[in-house]
């Protein structure tokens, strides 16, 4: 395929957890989800709906195939609904079997970063990552990212599971575009250039 893009709502802390929906996704005792809601507005939907519209294939990490399968489908005022049923989309889970309730989703078998690794010899377009934070850390670790494309809110929540957490792997990103949103989300897109630990 194409490169893998991972496509996250950030904090400035780098806070990824439950952007959405206040019920998203409370674990550790996380209070504070649906915080990227109110900083959505016309230019962060035209950024992303035309990145939507470039992309092929979707891979998700199994709780944010659920969560989306749960929400998405349901919603029809949107221009999001119609792009995320009707793309392929790839699952990385141990738990899920086949067949997933998602039409177009198919599981990966194995270990997911391998499975991806062998996707990205494959030709086709970009395979973009939506939520996800533990799967896209797996993928850093192996060097398979590409590319982030990160909308970050000028919000400090000083809680939350981060994107980059402890423990990342390092790695060199070169910004390549810059959007400001009107209430002031940064949507910054970087390549990445991953280092191993024998580089560093």
């Amino acid at each position: 395929m194409g490169n893998v893009v991972v496509i996250e709502h950030v904090t400035l802390d780098g806070v990824m957890q439950a952007p959405g929906r206040a019920d998203e996704d409370p674990r550790d005792g996380f209070e504070h989800g649906g915080w990227a809601h109110a900083r959505t507005d016309e230019v962060m939907g035209r950024v992303m709906g035309e990145g939507m519209a470039r992309r092929g294939a979707l891979l998700f990490g199994r709780r944010t195939y659920e969560d989306f399968f749960s929400f998405w489908p349901k919603q029809t005022d949107n221009p999001y609904t119609e792009v995320l049923d009707q793309r392929q989309k790839y699952v990385a889970s141990r738990t899920l079997k086949e067949p997933l309730p998602w039409r177009n989703s198919t599981l990966l078998d194995g270990d997911a970063a391998e499975a991806v690794a062998g996707l990205k010899e494959e030709p086709g377009e970009d395979l973009g990552v939506l939520g996800s934070g533990q799967l896209v850390r797996s993928l850093m670790q192996r060097g398979l990212v590409d590319e982030f494309v990160l909308m970050i809110h000028p919000l400090v929540l000083g809680t939350g599971r981060r994107l980059f957490a402890d423990g990342s792997a390092f790695a060199e990103l070169r910004l390549t575009d810059a959007t400001t949103t009107t209430t002031g989300v940064v949507i910054a897109k970087y390549q990445a250039s991953a280092v191993s630990a024998a580089d560093v």
